[in-house]
């Protein structure tokens, strides 16, 4: 039986729902060695974010929540929580001493902000509000929040002010977070703002390493960003399909992969 902390534990019911629609609260029992009362408390929990249906002895998936819509940082937070981690430590990984980066806003790209506490200098630019503050920990860092329309469900901010702003940023990286991805139709978005922001940061960086779980490959939105060949690079987990995989690499696509089990 392995060890969850409660967070986990949640996401880890979550991500349950998410392979087989519906959970079972004596199965959970067993699972985490835990008592009815303990996990009837998490599923009330998560019910009341918006993340499943209650029904008698468990509880099943809400269909909507991840594909194609619009959900608030707080909820996407709990899904695909071991990847998510897994993936930002691994791209941190991939940015070197004093450069200049973009981190994007999104649940990803914050596990990304989180894993920079070996860095002495970094100039990091984002959008989003909850990154900036994390960032902002550490008074080595030269920390730039674009202003603009304030996003509530991304705690981001887009529109012209931000745009206007980030077209004066020549910076090294980008770490662009990602709601679907397609090899035919590349980068897409639920919102047009977003899709307008995320254009503005690729143009302006030097790389563009997208970041994001193996649940978004195969999916298209509403809002178009870019297409593949305008991405250097991947960050994901290995439940990624071999397929696309294989894809990728022959589009010259630098495929990084992260071990989350």
């Amino acid at each position: 039986m392995e060890n969850y902390s409660t967070n986990e534990r949640r996401a880890d019911i979550i991500q349950i729902l998410n392979q087989k629609d519906r959970v079972v609260i004596s199965e959970l029992c067993e699972r985490y060695g835990l008592s009815e009362v303990t996990i009837r408390k998490d599923l009330e929990i998560l019910k009341k974010r918006h993340l499943l249906f209650r029904i008698r002895g468990g509880a099943i998936r809400i269909p909507s929540t991840v594909d194609g819509n619009d959900a608030r940082v707080g909820a996407k937070r709990l899904f695909y929580y071991k990847q998510k981690r897994a993936i930002g430590r691994l791209a941190a990984s991939l940015i070197k001493e004093n450069e200049t980066i973009i981190i994007d806003s999104g649940t990803t790209t914050m596990e990304v902000a989180k894993n920079l506490h070996d860095f002495q200098n970094l100039t990091i630019v984002t959008n989003a509000i909850d990154i900036a503050l994390e960032v902002s920990k550490y008074d080595r860092f030269n920390v730039i929040l674009l202003g603009g329309h304030l996003r509530e469900s991304s705690l981001s901010t887009v529109g012209p002010l931000a745009e206007s702003v980030l077209k004066v940023c020549y910076c090294d990286k980008l770490f662009l977070g990602v709601d679907s991805f397609t090899i035919e139709k590349g980068i897409s978005t639920p919102n047009l703002e977003e899709a307008n922001i995320n254009q503005t940061m690729i143009s302006m960086a030097k790389e563009c390493i997208a970041v994001f779980d193996s649940s978004k490959f195969d999916k298209r939105s509403f809002a178009f960003i870019a297409q593949v060949k305008d991405i250097d690079a991947i960050v994901t987990d290995d439940d990624i399909p071999p397929p696309i995989l294989s894809e990728l690499r022959q589009r010259n696509i630098k495929v990084h992969i992260a071990s989350y089990r």
